[in-house]
């Protein structure tokens, strides 16, 4: 009978703990405005969880699409969006505004250092 009342407070335990740890995570910002991307290269650690926020400050519909991290999403003017990254190997993650890759200032770069 002990058994089944630790149960519950386990999950509790372990719900805010993981709930305290992405709060702790580092943020890194990366801004989408009308086909400039900023900053082109961003730098956060590997090996590391981390937070990533992406805003779209432009005036028209931006969508962010990065293939190594699996992610894609098409953010309205104004729009913003948080990803949380459970870690990356050292290496370049290259990402794209999709709507306007043909533009050099529409790419950039994910660094884990």
């Amino acid at each position: 009978m002990h058994c089944t009342r630790a149960f519950p407070l386990m999950v509790v335990l372990a719900w805010t703990t993981a709930a305290v740890n992405a709060e702790d995570l580092p943020l890194f910002k990366l801004e989408m405005k009308d086909g400039v991307v900023s900053p082109q290269r961003l730098e956060v650690p590997a090996d590391k969880r981390f937070k990533l926020e992406i805003k779209n400050s432009g005036k028209t519909a931006a969508e962010f699409e990065c293939k190594p991290l699996k992610k894609e999403k098409v953010l309205v003017s104004g729009a913003s969006m948080l990803i949380e990254v459970s870690s990356l190997a050292r290496g370049e993650y290259k990402f794209v505004d999709e709507y306007r890759e043909n533009l050099p200032t529409g790419k950039g770069v994910i660094v884990a250092k």
